[in-house]
């Protein structure tokens, strides 16, 4: 029986384990092993990736090698056990297990017992750990005490018969013979069979010095300083059949039992049958309901009848939809919405999926499928089997609120966050690497600062390094960026995604663990998008949006102030008023078109439609950039270029852009029809460049491609452009259907900023922080646009900035945004609130907010620096004094004077009034803005004078 390695441990162990589960894999095909088990601490963060490799070796034909899904469970008392799952079920238990443990611990940590893995170990082969081993040949950590081991061993037999092997493994420090026979005769005692294992934990022993350099960073201690911490050797790594036989020579059947249980151990990832939450309510199937759902939606949308094309367009998405068993999915975004919509939360679909019919018609989208040029077959396809994609933005302020429904509508075991792995690359993998090896910070510092985006291999070359007046032919030097190389697109920890929930019709923690998070109330699963993907597992983006905030109050104060109702799918459209303000590059503040590249391109592209606003939020990406494409578009849209096309066949995937790719479905069109790739391979394609940032490369792809198109008659030049622009697609890809839902948040943000600037204004300030703009600059452009704005009042003010009338004798009323208590810096929402609840008729004195009010001299002090009090007629000096006096200590008012009358008199004190420049730099330090002048205007004459 040839040997399979049971227990290998992979980088997925974090700052131990040396190796990616990848190349894991990849090592034992090259070693012929049949199979081989990730058995990563505590976790299974890494298996789907190992699973993923073995897979892709097997349809190119290469040496298959099975993954056994396994963990090595590390108990309390420091018992160690890898536990391999035979089947489903026991797959399952084994998730249940790692969920206890990590859900009784904070994020990161793992506590299980003896009991867990009694309660939860039917099933499973389990090799006992030697009561001396280690997670590495280095490891120093206590281990466990030998009679309890002996303990243990002998209630994990009992409990399992014939499930229970005591490991083998050698420490090549020349007593591994007698070690051997030591733990022969121990497990006849236990009345267990002996089965070899390396317990590696490096793929090759190449690794050992990245494996140093991984323990340093773990302990915090350099290189230098490991002692005994440090490899001995670089025996720690995968072992081939004849190796092991060699190292167990006279134990060769403990070799071959491996082997054995590898047979046993036949669970397979594969078998993952994920369910999606079957959605029925009401004894309606789901298909019943989300047909009813839909045609009620659609009636909404369409008031006076749906246009034929668009009810027909329905109907054909409808019965895709039923063909591949995905109206659940749709049910369950639109529960999710239908939610947030009666709380009053602003969402706004998007994704491959939601520019569609029947997301308009649920209400997950507010884009009208009649503006875009969408076919629904591109992204929830029969022939690709992919599941689809649809997320959907929230206010940033609100998004909590979804979440926290999720949990409680499914239960927090049959909902989760999916991972995100945090991984090593650009100034991370310099400054931490660079601390083990001893560099110092100012060395580190000025290696991090020529690292420009993600930093991938070879990011600081010897040309930077001499630059910044460093040797690259230093030792030292040289072998930490050999070190930093290698360590790129290493995990480092696991995070939580932005927002992707897994929901499942089953338990969630039987097809996969749940852990805490760090964020109170919250708990993921460790595998991310990709792994998820892999397996073909739903998930449900609830992301978050600051310009929905922004554009829900703007809303909420139209309907105040002016009792106009809008949403995003009812505002005036087209609006040539809105689309001139584009034209002038008047943006700030605006969604997406508010940074100084979308400024300078706004004159030149000069949208007039909405389809122009698509391209608007499109064009401006490292995508088109680096593809060269921006300036090609602009001459064809402006006639100063003939529009044409290579062929025929990328004339219709190009024509709508005027023959440039500038959508991520345009330029994997380009690879199919240009380039003659397979959807799979155009797929493969999509998926690296998705990953190009955690693994580096995607030359496998270019010599294909550039070879495809000059096979079919295109231009090189043309070929590697489009390759580039794929490339950059890669990191910053923008598919059409993404550019259409937020350029309807453009036009809507644009539109309300057009013809109501001061509420525009008052709701971004009221939304911060976001955006690109400080609050100063926001209250300036108000002004410019004609707003009066009103600074902070003890008696007018509230939290929040908000829109009053002001009524001025024989002046139309003028609605003018007063600033709130939340401008001034170091004031507390609690305070303000207060503040406003205990004003009534209004304050009369500083010395009244302090007792009416309750707050602090502190936030008094505040307040008066920030010139609140001014309406009371007091200076901003004046009010400084009164603050002062309280600070001091001033006795409560029933003790403040004896019966006759007799108290404390502050004596009158008359300051200086401020000058003009003393009063704008105070309100910058109050409130980081001033409405009295610009500071560049007190000096005008002396600039003028010089």
């Amino acid at each position: 029986m040839p040997f399979v390695e049971l227990s290998a441990l992979s980088n997925f162990t974090f700052l131990t384990g040396a190796s990616h589960p990848e190349e894991m894999i990849l090592r034992a095909a090259e070693m012929d092993m049949p199979a081989l088990a990730i058995a990563d601490v505590n976790s299974v963060a890494g298996i789907v990736r190992a699973h993923t490799r073995a897979r892709e070796l097997a349809r190119d034909g290469g040496p298959k090698v099975r993954l056994i899904p396994a963990a090595r469970i590390v108990l309390t008392d420091g018992v160690q056990v890898t536990t391999l799952p035979r089947d489903r079920a026991a797959w399952g238990r084994l998730c249940r297990l790692l969920s206890q443990g990590r859900l009784r611990a904070a994020k990161g940590d793992c506590t299980l017992h003896l009991t867990d893995l009694l309660d939860w170990g039917e099933g499973m082969e389990m090799l006992l750990l030697p009561p001396d081993q280690r997670l590495t040949l280095a490891e120093t950590g206590t281990t466990a005490d030998p009679k309890l081991w002996q303990a243990h061993a002998r209630s994990l037999a009992q409990r399992f018969p014939g499930q229970v092997s005591l490991a083998m493994a050698p420490r090549y420090d020349g007593q591994d013979a007698t070690r051997f026979r030591h733990l022969t005769r121990l497990a006849e005692t236990l009345n267990i069979p002996t089965v070899a294992t390396g317990l590696p934990f490096l793929h090759h022993g190449k690794r050992r010095r990245l494996a140093d350099v991984l323990t340093a960073i773990r302990l915090g201690v350099p290189v230098d300083r490991l002692g005994r911490r440090a490899l001995p050797n670089n025996e720690g790594r995968l072992r081939s059949h004849t190796e092991m036989l060699r190292l167990f020579a006279g134990h060769e059947a403990s070799v071959h039992r491996a082997g054995e249980i590898a047979q046993r151990a036949a669970f397979s990832l594969d078998e993952l049958q994920y369910q999606y939450p079957s959605e029925v309510t009401g004894g309606e199937t789901a298909a019943q309901r989300l047909a009813r759902l839909a045609e009620a939606g659609l009636n909404w949308r369409y008031p006076e009848g749906p246009p034929d094309r668009v009810r027909a367009q329905m109907a054909h998405e409808l019965a895709l939809i039923a063909k591949l068993k995905y109206e659940p999915y749709f049910l369950t975004v639109h529960d999710i919405v239908d939610f947030a919509r009666k709380r009053g939360i602003l969402c706004q679909g998007r994704g491959s999926a939601a520019n569609s019919v029947v997301c308009y018609a649920l209400g997950v989208t507010s884009v009208s499928p009649e503006i875009g040029t969408m076919v629904f077959e591109r992204f929830i396809s029969e022939a690709r089997n992919e599941p689809p994609d649809i997320d959907v933005d929230f206010e940033h302020e609100r998004r909590e609120e979804v979440i926290q429904h999720i949990y409680e509508k499914y239960g927090r075991h049959r909902a989760g966050l999916c991972a995100t792995v945090i991984h090593y690359r650009g100034k991370r993998a310099v400054r931490e690497v660079g601390r083990a090896m001893g560099l110092s910070e100012d060395t580190l510092a000025a290696m991090s600062s020529q690292i420009w985006g993600w930093g991938g291999p070879g990011a600081v070359t010897e040309t930077r390094l001499k630059e910044i007046g460093l040797d690259p032919a230093d030792r030292r030097l040289r072998q930490t960026m050999q070190l930093i190389d290698e360590i790129q697109g290493f995990p480092r920890h696991l995070s939580q995604h932005v927002g992707g929930f897994i929901i499942t019709e089953g338990r969630l923690d039987e097809l996969c663990p749940v852990e805490n998070a760090t964020m109170e109330d919250r708990t993921v699963i460790p595998w991310d998008k990709d792994d998820i993907d892999t397996l073909k597992i739903l998930k449900v983006d609830i992301l978050a949006l600051g310009m929905l905030s922004c554009i829900r109050k703007a809303f909420d104060l139209l309907q105040q102030h002016h009792h106009q109702h809008f949403t995003l799918a009812t505002l005036p459209p087209e609006d040539p008023e809105t689309y001139r303000m584009l034209c002038r590059a008047d943006s700030l503040g605006v969604f997406q078109v508010e940074s100084r590249a979308q400024m300078n391109f706004l004159p030149r592209m000069r949208p007039k439609c909405f389809y122009d606003l698509v391209i608007q939020v499109a064009i401006i990406r490292p995508g088109p950039i680096q593809g060269d494409m921006v300036h090609p578009f602009l001459r064809r849209r402006n006639g100063q270029e003939q529009v044409s096309f290579p062929s025929d066949e990328l004339g219709r995937v190009l024509g709508k852009t005027l023959g440039v790719p500038l959508f991520q479905e345009q330029a994997m069109q380009i690879a199919i029809v240009g380039a003659g790739f397979t959807p799979e391979e155009a797929d493969r394609l999509r998926r690296s460049l998705a990953t190009f940032k955690k693994h580096g490369s995607v030359s496998e792809f270019h010599d294909r491609f550039i070879g495809g198109m000059l096979a079919r008659g295109y231009d090189e030049d043309f070929a590697k452009r489009c390759f580039a622009q794929i490339e950059g697609f890669g990191s910053y890809g923008f598919p059409e259907s993404h550019a259409a839902s937020f350029a309807l948040l453009v036009y809507a943000s644009a539109w309300i900023k057009r013809h109501h600037p001061g509420i525009f204004a008052c709701a971004l300030l009221n939304s911060q922080p976001m955006g690109f703009y400080a609050p100063a600059q926001i209250v300036r452009d108000a002004r410019e646009h004609g707003v009066t704005v009103l600074p902070p009042c003890i008696n007018a003010s509230h939290w929040d900035n908000r829109m009053e009338w002001l009524d001025r004798p024989g002046q139309p009323p003028e609605l003018a945004l007063r600033l709130g208590f939340r401008q001034i810096k170091g004031i507390a929402e609690e305070d303000a609130r207060w503040i406003t609840g205990a004003r009534g008729n209004g304050y009369q004195t500083v010395e009244d907010v302090w007792r009416r009010a309750g707050v602090s001299p502190a936030t008094l002090t505040r307040l008066a620096e920030a010139d609140a009090f001014a309406a009371l007629g007091l200076s901003r000096r004046d009010a400084l004094w009164a603050a002062e006096a309280l600070a001091e200590g001033r006795p409560l008012p029933l003790f403040a004077g004896d019966l006759d009358g007799e108290g404390i008199v502050e004596p009158a004190i008359t300051f200086r009034e401020m000058t003009l420049g003393e009063a704008v730099v105070e309100d910058y330090v109050a409130m980081r803005l001033t409405l009295r002048s610009h500071p560049m205007a007190l000096l005008r004459p002396w600039l003028e004078a010089a």
